[in-house]
C-alpha cells in the first residue's frame, strides 16, 4: 500500500510542488490539499509548504491558521498525524499554537536567500530519524521573517527536553534566538523548520541531497507503524 502524503496549497504558496517532488522521489505518493477543503483525503502526513500565504497580511501564517484545511490538521496532528511545516509552513505551525514561539522579521531587515549549513540536533522525530544526531546538513534557505523568538522560559524548556531539531551553523542568517532553525512538538510528530529541505533533494539542481532525509524518514516511521 502506497504511503500517502499531503501537501497544502495556500493562496500564495511558492514551494508546494516542490514539495510534492520531494515526497515522490522519497517513494511516497503526494497528494494536493487545497486550504478551502477540510478534508485531508485519507493522506498519512502532512507538510505545509513555503511561500506567502494570504500574502502575509497581518503576520505571517496569522490568516492560514484560520483555513478550513488547518483545523482538520490541527486536529489530526494533535493525535499524531506527522506534520512538517517549512518556512512559511512553520510559521503556520505557530500561529496555529502546535508549535511553540513566533517567527518576526530578520534582525537585518532584509530578504536573506543562501545556502545554510544546519546541525541536527534531534534526529528523533518522525522526520528526522534518517539523520544522526550532530550530523551536519545543507540546505536552501530564503525568508524575510524567519527569526525564531519566545520567552526564556520556553526556550529552556525546548533545549532541556530536546525539541530544538536543527540549528544554524557559521552564521545566524535572521536573528534567531539561541540559532534555533527548527523545533518539534512534544510527542515529535510535528517539526518545524525555515530552511528548505525540499530544495536539496535532487544533485542537479540543489546544492546537496540533504534535503531528502526528511521525507525518507517519514516514509520509514509510517511504513514501520
Amino acid at each position: 500500500m502506497t504511503t500517502r502524503i499531503g501537501v497544502v496549497t495556500f493562496p500564495g504558496s511558492l514551494d508546494d510542488v516542490d514539495a510534492r517532488r520531494a515526497i515522490r522521489l522519497a517513494g511516497a505518493e503526494p497528494v494536493a490539499l487545497w486550504h478551502r477543503d477540510k478534508s485531508l483525503n485519507q493522506v498519512d502526513a502532512v507538510v505545509l509548504p513555503g511561500g506567502f500565504s494570504y500574502g502575509d497580511y497581518l503576520r505571517c501564517g496569522a490568516i492560514a491558521r484560520f483555513s478550513p484545511v488547518m483545523e482538520t490538521v490541527v486536529e489530526q496532528a494533535r493525535a499524531g498525524l506527522p506534520v512538517l511545516g517549512i518556512c512559511n509552513g512553520f510559521q503556520v505551525l505557530c500561529e496555529s499554537h502546535l508549535l511553540p514561539g513566533a517567527l518576526t522579521r530578520n534582525d537585518h531587515l532584509h530578504f536573506v536567500c543562501r545556502d545554510q549549513r544546519l546541525r541536527v540536533e534531534n534526529a528523533d522525530t518522525a522526520w528526522t530519524s534518517d539523520y544522526a544526531e550532530g550530523q551536519e546538513i545543507t540546505v536552501p534557505l530564503k525568508n524575510g521573517e524567519g527569526g525564531y523568538v519566545a520567552d526564556e522560559r520556553t526556550l529552556d524548556e525546548l533545549e532541556a527536553t530536546g525539541r530544538v531539531v536543527f540549528r544554524y551553523l557559521d552564521v545566524n542568517p535572521n536573528g534567531s534566538r539561541r540559532d534555533i532553525a527548527g523545533i518539534c512538538n512534544e510527542a515529535g510528530n510535528v517539526v518545524g523548520l525555515m530552511p528548505h529541505p525540499e530544495h536539496a533533494v535532487e544533485a542537479l539542481t540543489g546544492p546537496t541531497t540533504d534535503g531528502l532525509g526528511f521525507f525518507t524518514s517519514v516514509l520509514k516511521k509510517l511504513v514501520a507503524s
